[in-house]
């Protein structure tokens, strides 16, 4: 049986929610290996809006187990309050369809209030985080120092943990002209959170290796994109974990020979939230156009993304940087109605040509795109379930994507419905 990752291929935000959830109706097992709840969701099912950040998509189909990997970072309180906020409408998250692994870093009000704090302290080097302690847990549980959910099964034995993570954030506090916090406030915190999210805890790593071996089909779920990658992204302007496919394998605990699939999903244009280059970023009535059409608005913050063309330089570089073997090309109806459509095919710096983003900061905020025009479509494509549906024009341009990027395109979706999607390679079965 196959099993596939599914990774975003520009900066996040490309709807790999609708995807995972159309993929996840042939999966056994949906997994979350990165990141926290800063990711954001948004699935529409039935005509009713669904809105996750740190449950996997998978927890809106009966009869499908979520795991969330070690290698996402866990604010209790959100899960609990995003668990009972979906079960208003009508979906059951219980220990049944819900584990999250044992050793799992936890998220405290600490790492929020320190990311906030610096954050405002940067003024205009801000890196634009989400303010959720996304940042602020991964390191330290690089640093060593976290509490892991396993912690909270052993709460006389959480006060040198807390005494070593508090001689590091005092510091912090202190140098930042924050209150100190008493050991007393985060062991209540735990304490008082440990009952509602200890019944969903499990070894993940075994039973991911268990049902593998009885042949489930397994789907990875990763959150943000690939261009926000900790190593490969627009560095600083990332987030604190790798987002690529190989993620996948450490952030679940199955090595890389249990993936056969890594499926990229990308806009057919190309949107950012928050600080960082954007090269082909449009400041006109193209990419204000763009943006309320798409309706492009951050899932967890509410904040407008930036909009503009499609990159090709830059999904070609995650093609290679995650190992995608095809492409979920998402929003094509966007696009209905333009004159001319631009691709970026490459870019300009101290007039020679690259084929590539550089890595240098200095760099990326220089770059200028080299664009390639296309002619636009008329027809709708809102909505079209099958290759016959599309305009012609549209299918040049989505044939002229997969020659730019150098990876077949797998997936059109064409509404954020479910089902108007239009499959030409299934990824559980290539």
């Amino acid at each position: 049986m196959a099993n596939v990752v599914v990774v975003g291929s520009q900066w996040g935000d490309e709807g790999k929610g609708k995807i995972v959830d159309w993929l996840s109706e042939q999966a056994d097992i949906v997994v979350r290996f990165q990141g926290g709840h800063n990711a954001g969701h948004t699935l529409v099912i039935d005509g009713i809006t669904y809105k996750l950040s740190l449950l996997p998509s998978g927890v809106l189909r009966p009869g499908k187990l979520a795991l969330i990997g070690n290698g996402v970072v866990l604010d209790p309180q959100a899960l609990i309050e995003e668990i009972e906020r979906i079960e208003k409408q009508g979906v059951s998250v219980t220990p049944d369809n819900l584990r999250v692994a044992e050793n799992v870093a936890l998220i405290l009000p600490l790492h929020q209030e320190l990311d906030v704090a610096r954050e405002k302290a940067s003024g205009k080097g801000a890196i634009g985080t989400t303010g959720r302690g996304i940042g602020p847990a991964y390191e330290d549980k690089v640093g060593r120092r976290a509490i892991r959910l396993m912690d909270l099964n052993d709460l006389d034995a959480l006060g040198p943990k807390i005494d070593r993570l508090l001689a590091h954030h005092n510091a912090l506090r202190r140098g930042m002209g924050l209150p100190e916090i008493e050991a007393r406030v985060i062991h209540h915190q735990l304490a008082a959170i440990a009952p509602y999210v200890l019944p969903f805890m499990d070894t993940v790593w075994s039973l991911l290796d268990d049902k593998r071996r009885e042949g489930k089909r397994i789907l990875f779920e990763g959150a943000q994109g690939a261009l926000l990658d900790i190593d490969h992204g627009t560095y600083p302007y990332v987030t604190s974990s790798n987002t690529v496919a190989a993620q996948a394998a450490t952030g679940s605990g199955l090595g890389p020979n249990a993936i056969n699939y890594v499926l990229g999903i990308c806009k057919a244009y190309t949107t950012r939230v928050g600080a960082g280059p954007f090269p082909t970023e449009l400041h006109d009535a193209i990419g204000q156009r763009i943006g309320e059409r798409g309706r492009e608005f951050g899932t967890v913050t509410g904040r407008p993304r930036r909009c503009g063309w499609f990159d090709a330089v830059l999904v070609r570089q995650t093609v290679r940087t995650s190992g995608i073997n095809g492409l979920a090309l998402t929003k094509l109806d966007i696009l209905d109605g333009f004159d001319e459509i631009k691709v970026c095919t490459g870019y300009l710096l101290d007039g020679k040509k690259l084929d590539y983003l550089p890595a240098s900061e200095r760099a990326q905020a220089e770059v200028e795109p080299v664009y390639e025009t296309i002619d636009g479509w008329k027809d709708a494509t809102a909505g079209a379930r099958s290759w016959a549906d599309l305009p012609a024009q549209a299918i040049k341009y989505v044939r002229r994507v997969e020659e730019l990027v150098g990876c077949p395109v797998a997936l059109l979706s064409t509404s954020p419905e479910r089902e108007d999607t239009i499959l030409m390679q299934n990824p559980f079965e290539a």
